[in-house]
């Protein structure tokens, strides 16, 4: 705020600057522009006359002393941020287009008022209270407590395809069954949820995280699509499942469906991984592939749970039913879930996965049949980890679970 002197303080001035003449003093230039005398006295070139003759303003006129003030704290806000060039340039192209829209050939040069200013200023405060809002409102998908248990499902509302997209992936679905390619489009109705899934058998059945396609733990989908990395889409029933356990058994396509041209690369591991194991994991967070790695923190998951692991693993919403891969190759688990650490503790989040043993045990129990189709050979063990992601991608993918 400017702060005004006395005016008798000024040498050889005296009481010149009566109130009984304040209205005859001629302050500068009454036609001068208050953000340009406010930008003169901040640039330190006004002259000595004017500055005395602005004191005399500010304090004998409380608008023009209003609007002074409210220009200097903009212009000051601007040039700390280094923008006041670009925004003046920028208020010029909107008049000058808005000439040539209007179809005036030659104006007067308009200036902006201080009321103007006021409102472009509280225009700009309002996005940025837009801005602020917006990113607090995200931030429960950001950081989670340390007391909370979040599945890693993902919710396609939130962060769902743009619809242009949507419709593109549409069109082309319908265009390959227009020219005799066997596979189905999904259904109209919505995405509710996504999430991983990768094969338990080579003729269709696979394994993804139960809560994936139980969204809120008792409604049934409409639908459930599995989409492979060529784009393919193939519908999928449910087969059997564990709440408890958080694992879902499915089934994608007809009778001669397979996942891949080989055999599945991967073994199940029959019991719990040990603690240090290295570990990694192949996921859809979104339309691509992901692969990230870490190891076996702790033996025991989410409150002590047996049947999970707690692992030192990157992992965010859409890796649910992601499989879990030992250094030898074998699948020792399936992701399910994430867990803060807390808001002041930089520490990583903590990653929870279900065991195989669980799995295995819920294979045995609801369709014993399959057990004789489990991959029983390991191809994985002697290979790189370039050709291991290479090995398991086919038989990985995104798992599409619709609700109207």
């Amino acid at each position: 705020m400017l702060k005004t002197k006395n005016i008798n303080a000024w040498p050889g001035y005296g009481n010149y600057f009566t109130r009984a003449r304040i209205n005859d003093i001629q302050y500068m230039s009454i036609n001068t522009n208050v953000w340009e005398i406010a930008e003169a006295y901040l640039s330190g070139k006004m002259t000595e006359a004017d500055s005395v003759a602005l004191i005399a303003r500010l304090e004998h006129d409380k608008a023009f002393s209003s609007d002074f003030h409210e220009s200097i704290n903009l212009i000051q806000s601007m040039k700390s941020n280094g923008k006041q060039k670009r925004f003046r340039e920028l208020v010029k192209d909107i008049d000058k287009k808005a000439q040539r829209r209007a179809g005036i050939k030659k104006t007067a040069r308009i200036r902006l008022t201080p009321q103007s200013w006021r409102t472009i200023g509280v225009a700009a405060s309002v996005a940025i209270l837009t801005s602020t809002i917006t990113i607090w409102s995200l931030r429960p998908y950001i950081k989670k407590s340390d007391s909370q248990y979040t599945t890693i499902s993902r919710e396609v509302s939130v962060i769902k395809k743009v619809q242009a997209q949507q419709q593109a992936e549409q069109n082309k679905i319908k265009q390959d069954i227009k020219n005799n390619k066997t596979t189905p489009a999904p259904p109209p109705s919505d995405i509710k949820y996504a999430g991983t899934g990768f094969a338990l058998t080579n003729d269709g059945y696979f394994v993804t995280a139960n809560h994936v396609v139980h969204f809120d733990g008792k409604s049934e989908p409409d639908s459930v699509y599995i989409q492979n990395q060529d784009g393919q889409y193939f519908k999928a029933t449910i087969i059997a499942f564990d709440a408890a356990a958080d694992i879902a058994i499915m089934k994608a396509g007809k009778k001669s469906f397979r996942f891949g041209k080989g055999e599945i690369p991967y073994v199940f591991a029959s019991d719990k991984a040990d603690l240090g194991e290295d570990i990694f994991t192949l996921g859809y967070p979104n339309d691509a592939l992901k692969y990230s790695k870490g190891y076996i923190s702790s033996a025991n998951g989410y409150n002590g749970n047996v049947q999970q692991y707690t692992l030192e693993l990157s992992a965010g919403h859409g890796q649910s039913g992601s499989p879990v891969i030992g250094n030898d190759g074998s699948v020792v688990g399936i992701l399910t879930a994430i867990g803060g650490v807390g808001e002041s503790n930089n520490a990583a989040t903590n990653t929870y996965a279900v065991s195989t043993k669980a799995l295995m045990e819920l294979v045995r129990t609801e369709i014993p049949e399959e057990c004789g189709h489990l991959p029983r050979r390991n191809h994985l063990g002697s290979l790189g980890r370039t050709e291991q992601i290479q090995k398991v991608e086919p038989y990985t993918f995104s798992v599409l679970v619709y609700k109207k």
